[in-house]
């Protein structure tokens, strides 16, 4: 009786090692761990933690383990071609590492996103967008008739446009691009745009790499500033680059090259 009780105890004892390791191929174990990682890698982008991703995840290493050593009985982990291709993926592999490990020591911090926003939204205050229509025509002297006969009211800038514009877009739109700050647009055209006051068409064609502008605005405004909830993540992630660009160059500071 003493020897079945001890029996009984070492199962209950051993069980929980045992299965740890949810299959073997040809004795090599998979473990429970394995598993549980390649799961959380696949939750992390966007999969949900079922049962059936489980299965899904113990048949693929599976089937991986079984390709792999098929491989390496063929010696082709010895090939100097496959040996380069593993080497950079463990170079790939310790650099992310590298680079999420920074990141967790050194994380964007709510201060550090609030300067930011409180910076940007300060070289923005006096910013400007304009509502601007333009009529492009590839000939300088296309240009020049289509300005006099719009300042003589012989055709309006619209209809003027979507006969005789050869921009597309905005031809059939009377001309009109929208709004947009005058950066969004060639420097050429950017400055014409500034010069104009509401409601003022240029005096004479502005030309740029496209060809030949009559550009009019229509109406500007200062540029509203988002909110920060509105633009916290993007900002985050922009202040993460930077920080991992930083550390990066850092290192090559540090770094002793010949």
């Amino acid at each position: 009786m003493k020897k079945l009780v001890m029996f009984a105890a070492a199962c209950a004892i051993s069980v929980p090692v045992y299965a740890q390791n949810v299959a073997t191929v040809n004795g090599k174990p998979i473990t429970q761990a394995q598993i549980d990682q390649f799961v959380t890698l696949l939750v992390g982008q966007g999969a949900q933690d079922t049962p059936q991703l489980r299965e899904q995840v113990k048949q693929e290493m599976i089937g991986r383990m079984v390709a792999v050593q098929a491989a390496e009985r063929a010696r082709l982990d010895r090939q100097e071609d496959v040996k380069q291709e593993l080497e950079m993926a463990r170079q790939s592999i310790l650099v992310r590492a590298l680079m999420e490990d920074y990141l967790k020591q050194n994380p964007v911090t709510d201060q550090e996103i609030q300067a930011e926003y409180d910076e940007i939204k300060k070289a923005q205050a006096d910013a400007k967008e304009y509502k601007v229509s333009h009529i492009l025509v590839a000939d300088e002297g296309k240009a020049k008739e289509l300005t006099q006969k719009i300042k003589a009211k012989e055709i309006s800038f619209e209809d003027a446009a979507k006969a005789d514009s050869i921009d597309p877009g905005s031809a059939k739109e009377g001309g009109s691009l929208g709004w947009a700050q005058a950066s969004n647009y060639v420097p050429e055209f950017a400055e014409a745009v500034e010069r104009l006051k509401n409601g003022e068409m240029t005096a004479e064609p502005v030309k740029s790499q496209f060809g030949w502008h009559i550009v009019r605005v229509d109406d500007s405004r200062a540029v509203s500033f988002p909110e920060l909830a509105e633009v916290k993540p993007q900002l985050e992630e922009m202040m993460r680059q930077e920080k991992l660009a930083q550390y990066q160059k850092d290192l090559m500071d540090q770094a002793k090259i010949q």
